[in-house]
């Protein structure tokens, strides 16, 4: 792997093909108006470090009214992203330069959004001073930074086992073996190792449950997370020193159910919580309370506080749709400490109305709980829940899906068409969330077939099963390899499944 251009990074596979709605600028409204934060009119959005670059070619498809760009400096990831947006027939600026030469480009907008997810704790010192100036001077007042990053103090016991992986590749590994078989080796040095029972393990007992985890991980993606020159897990504080240079303050958690004291601490920590004033103190005690290894946050250039009337006016014009069948709807939500019951008489009458699966405005959801009694504060708590288990999204203006519906399309063939050789990419676009939505391998090809005429699902089934003769594959169910038609009974039940549960839901977003 040649250092020269790669600063460090793993360059010798490519990373794995993830969709992250955090980086979906339609998205961070509802949060931030939520905890009280205003949200701003996103017209120019930018991703720092996108990988394979799925996120910013379903939004760059889904979302006609946001201008894109971003940069990975892995060229061949960045063709293939470029490569999906042009199929798609949207427009972004998607670029393979290293962070300090994109960011220094003079034809970059001001930016209402910027994203960089597991960007910010992989890379150098030098690479994140790059990155503040960037912020500092592309990030428009009022304009939304999302992060993601490695935590402290989540990381302390493991970080030791991320070292002796790296350690071990870096003096024992054979260039001939190749990131993928560096991190197989290191992993098997690390088993034969802990089974001498080394006083850290007796120590660290959470460590040793946590290698048992990374190794049934997919190995393209542990390359890229841990065998980097570069990872530094940051306290909170230290994101912030950083951070405040560029200006932008700290508005909430991204992964909203973090934002819910009750699910994740007990009622005395939440008490001791409530007494301490300062904002970074206090996210730092929650994540000693949460033993947080990842973090994903909402920052913004001028933090703005609404008052009372002014929060709920805008929440009610935010709209949401619900993304899951009935069969799914959940009767519960767990955080740290355990898991709640959801109170069905706020969360049946919410149902009632989005199972419709059309986007509807809160002041439509507010109008329909006051009819059973209920006040705006549960509608907020609830609709926080429901976005933060992935049952409702935000939904796209209603003048922009039209505009998106022939570009998500075009994405979604293409996709589809990869599916028939590999199931490496699990999402399709959808013009009305305006962001991804899953999508298995089978159920990409199930509704290929319906775009080429196939009506029931014996069609569906079917073409499926000549995928997979024609390559000579065959379904893994409950650890077995299926044998000959059995592959296209089960086949037939997904296929049923999918018609009677999926299709109408993808239907009802516009794939």
């Amino acid at each position: 792997m040649s250092t020269e251009w790669s600063a460090g990074y793993v360059t010798d596979v490519n990373y794995t093909f993830g969709y992250y709605g955090e980086l979906n600028p339609l998205r961070c409204r509802l949060p931030l108006l939520t905890v009280g934060r205003h949200a701003p009119k996103i017209e120019n959005a930018c991703e720092l470090g996108f990988g394979q670059g799925l996120s910013v070619s379903i939004h760059a498809a889904a979302q006609p009214g946001i201008n894109w760009y971003g940069t990975d400096f892995n060229p061949s990831q960045a063709a293939f992203a470029a490569e999906m947006v042009r199929l798609s027939g949207a427009e972004a600026k998607l670029y393979d330069e290293a962070f300090a030469e994109f960011c220094n480009r003079k034809d970059l907008p001001d930016f209402d959004f910027i994203g960089l997810h597991g960007i910010w704790t992989w890379i150098s010192d030098q690479n994140r001073h790059v990155l503040v100036d960037f912020i500092r001077r592309k990030l428009r007042p009022g304009g939304v930074l999302y992060i993601s990053y490695n935590t402290l103090p989540g990381w302390s016991s493991s970080a030791p086992i991320r070292h002796l992986m790296k350690r071990h590749a870096d003096v024992m590994g054979a260039p001939g073996q190749g990131v993928i078989g560096q991190t197989d080796a290191a992993l098997n040095f690390i088993d034969q190792f802990l089974a001498l029972d080394p006083l850290y393990a007796k120590v660290n007992p959470g460590a040793v449950e946590r290698l048992k985890q990374v190794k049934a991980q997919d190995r393209k993606y542990l390359a890229h997370e841990y065998m980097n020159r570069d990872w530094h897990p940051m306290y909170f504080a230290d994101v912030e020193n950083w951070l405040g240079d560029a200006k932008v303050g700290f508005a909430c958690s991204a992964h909203v159910l973090d934002n819910l004291y009750d699910l994740n601490m007990t009622p005395q920590q939440t008490e001791f919580m409530r007494d301490v004033s300062d904002v970074s103190l206090r996210e730092t005690i929650r994540d000693f309370c949460m033993n947080q290894q990842f973090r994903r946050d909402y920052w913004v250039r001028g933090v703005r506080a609404l008052v009372g009337h002014e929060q709920v006016a805008a929440m009610r014009e935010e709209r949401v749709v619900m993304t899951v069948a009935q069969a799914d709807l959940p009767t519960k939500v767990r955080g740290v400490i355990g898991e709640a019951t959801l109170n069905d008489d706020v969360y049946q009458p919410l149902f009632e109305i989005l199972l419709d699966h059309k986007p509807h405005s809160v002041l439509e959801l507010e109008t329909h709980l006051a009819s059973k009694s209920l006040h705006f504060g549960q509608l907020s708590s609830a609709l926080t829940i429901l976005l933060g288990l992935g049952v409702i999204t935000t939904a796209a203006a209603a003048q922009d899906v039209s505009k998106a519906k022939a570009r998500t399309l075009a994405l979604n063939k293409t996709i589809a068409r990869r599916s028939l050789s590999v199931g490496d990419i699990a999402y399709f676009a959808s013009p009305i969330t305006g962001g991804g939505i899953t999508a298995s391998r089978f159920a990409q090809l199930f509704w290929l077939s319906r775009q080429n005429g196939g009506k029931t699902a014996e069609d569906w089934a079917s073409f499926a099963y000549q995928v997979l003769q024609g390559q000579g594959q065959a379904i893994i169910k409950d650890g077995a390899t299926l044998q000959g038609e059995d592959n296209l009974t089960e086949l037939r039940a997904q296929a049923t499944h999918w018609g009677a549960h999926v299709l109408p839901i993808w239907n009802a977003l516009g794939v």
